[in-house]
C-alpha cells in the first residue's frame, strides 16, 4: 500500500525544486539572452536545434514551438548528424546546441561541421566552462542547483530549465517578429483558432440560386414556399431594383399566424422587418457570429461593399457550426 501522505509530500517537493529553478533563471535573462535573440532573429537560414537524450527530446518540442510562431526551425539528432544528417545544414542557419554537462561526446563531434561551414551558434548548458560553452557565440546558463529526482541522477529540475529557456527564446521572437495570431492561424489550419480566424464569410455563404429571396409585392403565403425551399428559416425581401430592404423569418410567419390565417394574403412588405442584418463577403467568420450573437439572429446577408444595396450571399449559423467556427 502506498502512503498518500509521503506521495502527495513527495509530488510537490519535486514541483517547488522545478518552481524555484525556473524563478532563478529568471535572474540570468541579460545582454547574452538579447544577443543570443539579435542571432536568431536575423537568422538567414533555418534554427537548427541540436541534442542527446533528454536534452534531445526537450529540443524537439524547442524547434516545435518556434516552428508554429514564426521561426522557421528543426531538430537535428547529434548521433544521426554524424552519420550524413549533417547535410541538412546550410549556410546561414543558426545552430542551438544543447547539452546540461557540456561535454555530451555526439554534440562535440558535430561541432567542427557547424564551425567549418561558418555557422553562427547558440549553446544552452548547465556548465559555462564546459567544451560546448566555450564552442558558442552565445551560451546561455541553465544550470540547477539540484535536481528534483531525489537521486540526483534523473534530469527532472534541469530538463525544465531547458524547456522554460526555449520557450523564453520562442517568445522573444515572436515579438520580435511581430508574429501576430492571424499568423499563427496560418500555420494550424486544422485547429480551432485557424478555423476562427482563417475562415471568411466568402468560403461558408450560400449565393446564386441559394439565396431565399422575394419581392416586396409577394405575399406572406408566396415567401413561406421560398423560405420553406431554401431551408435557411428566412427569405430576404427586394425591390424592383433588387435591393435589399428587408427580411422575414419563419418567426414572423408565426406572429403573422396568431392574427388569423388571413395574414397569408398579405404583402410581404406590410410584416417584413425593414432592418435587415448585413456582413461583408471577406469579414472573418468570426465575426459573423459575433454579429449574429449581438442581434440574436441566426443568418446574415451578405454584400461585395459597404455601400452596396444587392446581396451575393447570405450564411446562416448552421454553416459556422459545420465549420467548426462556433
Amino acid at each position: 500500500m502506498i502512503d498518500p501522505k509521503k506521495v502527495l509530500e513527495g509530488a510537490r517537493h519535486t514541483l517547488s525544486i522545478e518552481a524555484e529553478a525556473i524563478l532563478a533563471l529568471r535572474e540570468r535573462i541579460d545582454s547574452t539572452f538579447s544577443a543570443a535573440i539579435e542571432m536568431l532573429s536575423s537568422c538567414a537560414g533555418r534554427v537548427v536545434i541540436t541534442g542527446m537524450g533528454k536534452s534531445g527530446l526537450v529540443c524537439q518540442k524547442i524547434a516545435s514551438t518556434m516552428a508554429s510562431t514564426g521561426t522557421p526551425a528543426f531538430f537535428l539528432h547529434p548521433a544521426e548528424g554524424i552519420h550524413g544528417d549533417l547535410g541538412m545544414l546550410k549556410k546561414g542557419d543558426v545552430v542551438i546546441a544543447v547539452s546540461n554537462s557540456g561535454e555530451t561526446e555526439e554534440i562535440l563531434r558535430i561541432l567542427p561541421v557547424i564551425k567549418r561551414m561558418g555557422l553562427s551558434m547558440v549553446t544552452m548548458t548547465g556548465n559555462l566552462s564546459s567544451t560546448l560553452a566555450r564552442a558558442g557565440d552565445v551560451s546561455l546558463d541553465v544550470s540547477v542547483t539540484k535536481e528534483a529526482c531525489p537521486l540526483g541522477l534523473a534530469p527532472t529540475a534541469s530538463t525544465t530549465v531547458t524547456l522554460a529557456m526555449g520557450d523564453a527564446l520562442a517568445v522573444a521572437l515572436l515579438q520580435e517578429k511581430n508574429f501576430q495570431a492571424e499568423d499563427f492561424a496560418l500555420f494550424h489550419p486544422g485547429g480551432a483558432l485557424g478555423k476562427r480566424l482563417l475562415l471568411r464569410v466568402d468560403d461558408l455563404m450560400h449565393q446564386g440560386e441559394e439565396i431565399p429571396l422575394v419581392s416586396e409585392q409577394t405575399t406572406v403565403k408566396e415567401a413561406l414556399f421560398e423560405i420553406t425551399n431554401k431551408k435557411l428559416g428566412i427569405t430576404g425581401v427586394v425591390d424592383a431594383s433588387s435591393a435589399l430592404v428587408g427580411v422575414f423569418t419563419d418567426g414572423d410567419l408565426r406572429r403573422c399566424l396568431e392574427l388569423g390565417t388571413e395574414s397569408l394574403e398579405w404583402l410581404i412588405s406590410k410584416v417584413m422587418n425593414a432592418n435587415p442584418k448585413r456582413i461583408l463577403r471577406q469579414n472573418l467568420a468570426a465575426k459573423a457570429l459575433q454579429q449574429m450573437e449581438q442581434y440574436s439572429v441566426t443568418s446574415l446577408f451578405v454584400f461585395e461593399q459597404q455601400e452596396d444595396k444587392q446581396p451575393v450571399g447570405i450564411v446562416h449559423l448552421h454553416d459556422l457550426l459545420k465549420a467548426g467556427v462556433v
